[in-house]
């Protein structure tokens, strides 16, 4: 089981911005690559913390793991920070530790050392449809997209004005003393190469639009809002950088029978008076094709019937919602001659005659126990 993010930093789930900030901040030094050569370990607990802190230093992504955990950000390529590498790690300290360290470990080459940062390609934003069978069991979606690819023939040389470290240092004297900072190269933008050659069908920056299927593995219990996250998938970068990501912003479809409460669902069965008196088997429609339920003689409008496990999968892993059918008996509005004087004949009768029981509960008891 992957460890828990609040773990892993060692810090309560009620902990402030700062304080997670801070956790961080103390193990990014302890296990920095740089204080530990050759030391898996230490590397490894480095980059689970920089994996936490993406998630737990961002206020929407930390609500959605204290809501739904790591399933809010897994499956097939989602993620909050587990396909993240060393340049995606090293991007993070500008914030955490400011610029005034030297390029704020930018890299191996120690602190301070100025190495190379990797420039960024943007993230694309596509929206999926679900129907509610396939958020309830999850799904595989094959999505064409057009992304920013590097064109076959683009050649690119070291940039003349970083040096092909991706950024410029600047030395300024203040009344502490030297102080070294270093920002982004603006000719580069970051990436520490220039275009050297490119085909006349790229643009500037030695870039095309391509086509592409990419393959989106939905987990079942997804929410319409929700994005989720495929890493890699969105804009390449120019000079050989990180590709961005593409995001995927969840719409359910509303069904036309079923209503959605979380992982429960909800069913209107209407009955006649027959069939209510006298029962009835009834065929109803789930997220998993129909199936048939029997209506007990004597049933009162209003009864809910729990069919447990017919809901949807939890996004958490954690079992399976239930179908609840609320059972509803259609009172006829137009009556024969015949059909009539039936119902007059029955007015004063003693079984026509409403006596509920302590089992028969009333509309708000049973709304108390919905949300119960």
């Amino acid at each position: 089981m992957k460890e828990d993010y609040y773990d892993i930093l060692g810090i309560s789930k009620g902990a402030s911005a700062a304080e997670i900030k801070k956790a961080y901040r103390k193990m990014a030094i302890k296990y920095h690559p740089d204080k530990n050569p050759g030391d898996n370990e230490a590397e490894n607990k480095f980059k689970k913390a920089a994996e936490a802190y993406e998630v737990l230093g961002n206020e929407e992504k930390r609500a959605k793991y204290d809501r739904f955990g790591h399933q809010a950000f897994e499956g097939g390529g989602f993620g909050g920070g587990g396909g993240m590498n060393m340049d995606d790690i090293f991007s993070q300290f500008g914030d955490i530790f400011g610029g005034g360290f030297g390029g704020g470990f930018s890299g191996f080459g120690g602190f301070g050392g100025g190495g190379q940062r990797r420039a960024k390609g943007s993230n694309l934003r596509i929206r999926v449809a679900l129907t509610l069978e396939e958020i309830a069991n999850g799904v595989e979606k094959k999505i064409k997209v057009k992304r920013k690819v590097q064109a076959p023939g683009t050649t690119y040389k070291t940039c003349s004005t970083c040096n092909g470290t991706g950024q410029v240092t600047r030395v300024t004297n203040t009344i502490l003393g030297r102080m070294q900072t270093a920002s982004p190269c603006t000719t580069c933008g970051g990436s520490g190469q220039m275009i050297n050659q490119k085909p006349a069908d790229a643009d500037a920056q030695g870039l095309k639009v391509q086509e592409e299927m990419v393959s989106i593995k939905i987990p079942a219990g997804v929410e319409d809002g929700m994005q989720l996250k495929v890493s890699g998938k969105g804009n390449e970068a120019p000079g050989n950088g990180i590709p961005g990501d593409l995001l995927v912003a969840i719409e359910e479809k509303a069904h036309e029978s079923l209503q959605r409460e979380g992982d429960n669902l909800h069913y209107d069965l209407y009955i006649s008076i027959s069939e209510a008196a006298l029962g009835a088997s009834k065929e109803i429609q789930t997220v998993n094709g129909k199936v048939r339920i029997k209506i007990e003689p004597g049933v009162q409008s209003g009864k809910i019937l729990r069919l447990r496990g017919k809901g949807v999968n939890s996004l958490n892993g954690y079992g399976k919602g239930d179908l609840l059918v609320h059972v509803n008996v259609w009172t006829p509005k137009t009556l024969t001659k015949d059909q009539k004087e039936f119902f007059e004949k029955m007015a004063n009768d003693e079984n026509f005659q409403p006596n509920p029981e302590k089992s028969d509960k009333s509309f708000f008891e049973k709304v108390k126990d919905m949300f119960s």
